[in-house]
């Protein structure tokens, strides 16, 4: 993430030349030191490509990467695609090499290698070194722009090398302090330094420290976890060698967290992962058709099954009205315990025994919450048909589905895990087809037994 500065200040046009802008005259921009880049990239999102072009245009470098690196992910790229190489390379250098190298990996392969062409040699050696790891980890998330010092040099000497070093780096948290071969060997914070006495080597700050850091290929929600866990504000990224490579700060876990949660709540309902209103609707239609075909072939099982039990329902016309009321509350059983989770699985280490533990939690939830619901449903159908036996059956049905329900939610997302899959990939599609089916058929086939 970039540094909080850069401001200036947009003026919206007044409602008289509200045509014009539309048309593609972009508004007046006032250089204003107090705005901040987020709410820059928020206006500039309301433009047109056309228009989002002129705009950056008339805004210094600095600024305009600033505020690209605060767009949304898709709107970054529409714009970079509409940019001439020479003037995106210029955005591109001035950016922190996380945000480019986000940019990056969205663009097809020929418009990046024509980008980095552009870029000067020491920046796009920097880039292809981050376009080496894997998005999803440590080393795709990490900032190389940090402070690294000699564990030989007093308290004095690094302050005064901050102080010439600190403008092109991260915001620095902490100075990370390696041995002749580059290895990590300790993490100092500002204030350590600050209150140490005069001529105090840095080694010797360090000499008990409990060292936390990840390898480059750490998964980065398990990098965001970690930083939660140990209340740090950035995380020193190494290789297998134990050397420096970069950091992960707090700035960043935070569009971490916030990316995964969406993430797994689009994915949970068949929606891309990285989906936004702003996507191209060719690229949504992608990503949403395939599971919405599986969701058909699995209503035809639910329809099969009312399907051998016609008869049944021609005789007993009240059975397809309590239908829907079984596989709604076993699927809204199973929904609760497929959240909580999917939410255990995103904010803690995977624990197998402990997962399945969590299982059993739920089904027990489920039989209690089932208790009372089935005592209600008893009730109402008794009162409302005046037949015993179909209130037995009804609540008997429901009763097994809720806790079934209970049980799969809580299941499937540990089984997808299993088998490598993402643990909230369609997982309502398939606990909604678990629940019809179960609930159809348990109702349905109480009956032909109970009341036939």
């Amino acid at each position: 993430m970039t540094e909080n500065k850069a401001p200036y200040e947009m003026q919206q046009p007044p409602e008289e030349e509200s045509l014009t802008h539309a048309v593609g005259t972009p508004s007046p921009v006032e250089v204003d030191e107090e705005t901040h880049p987020a709410d820059a990239a928020e206006h500039i999102e309301r433009l047109g490509v056309e228009e989002q072009v002129k705009f950056v245009k008339q805004l210094p470098i600095k600024d305009a990467a600033d505020s690209i690196a605060e767009m949304d992910r898709h709107e970054q790229q529409s714009l970079f695609q509409n940019l001439n190489y020479g003037f995106a390379a210029k955005i591109l250098e001035q950016m922190a090499p996380d945000d480019a190298t986000d940019i990056l990996e969205g663009l097809d392969e020929e418009h990046r290698k024509g980008l980095l062409r552009r870029v000067k040699a020491k920046e796009r050696a920097e880039l292809r070194n981050l376009l080496t790891f894997h998005p999803d980890s440590a080393g795709g998330a990490m900032n190389t722009e940090v402070v690294i010092l000699d564990q030989s040099l007093t308290v004095d000497q690094a302050i005064t090398k901050m102080r010439d070093e600190v403008e092109d780096k991260e915001i620095p948290y902490y100075a990370y302090l390696v041995d002749s071969a580059g290895r990590l060997t300790g993490v100092v914070s500002l204030r350590d330094m600050l209150v140490a006495r005069h001529g105090k080597l840095l080694r010797e700050l360090v000499k008990a420290q409990n060292l936390v850091s990840v390898t480059y290929d750490t998964d980065r929600e398990e990098v965001a976890r970690l930083i939660g866990h140990y209340n740090l504000l950035a995380m020193p990224v190494l290789d297998f060698g134990d050397r420096m490579l970069g950091v992960v700060t707090v700035d960043d876990v935070i569009d971490i967290i916030q990316e995964e949660a969406s993430e797994d709540m689009q994915a949970m309902v068949g929606a891309g992962a990285d989906e936004t209103t702003d996507s191209p609707v060719l690229y949504s239609v992608k990503k949403r058709l395939p599971w919405l075909i599986l969701n058909v072939m699995n209503s035809a099982v639910s329809a099969f099954v009312v399907h051998l039990f016609q008869g049944t329902i021609a005789q007993m016309a009240v059975l397809a009205v309590l239908m829907p009321i079984v596989a709604n509350q076993a699927g809204n059983t199973g929904q609760q315990a497929l959240a909580v989770m999917i939410r255990q699985l995103a904010m803690e280490r995977f624990d197998r025994k402990r997962s399945w533990l969590a299982v059993l939690r739920e089904m027990r939830i489920g039989m209690i919450n089932g208790f009372f619901i089935c005592a209600l449903v008893w009730g109402a159908v008794l009162g409302l048909t005046q037949h015993f036996m179909l209130a037995n059956v009804m609540t008997a049905a429901l009763a097994i589905d809720i806790c079934f329900g209970a049980f799969a939610g809580a299941a499937i997302p540990l089984v997808l895990r299993e088998i490598g899959r993402d643990p909230a990939q369609a997982s309502s599609i398939f606990l909604t087809a678990i629940t019809d089916s179960l609930g159809f058929f348990t109702l349905l086939g109480l009956a032909v037994l109970v009341l036939f």
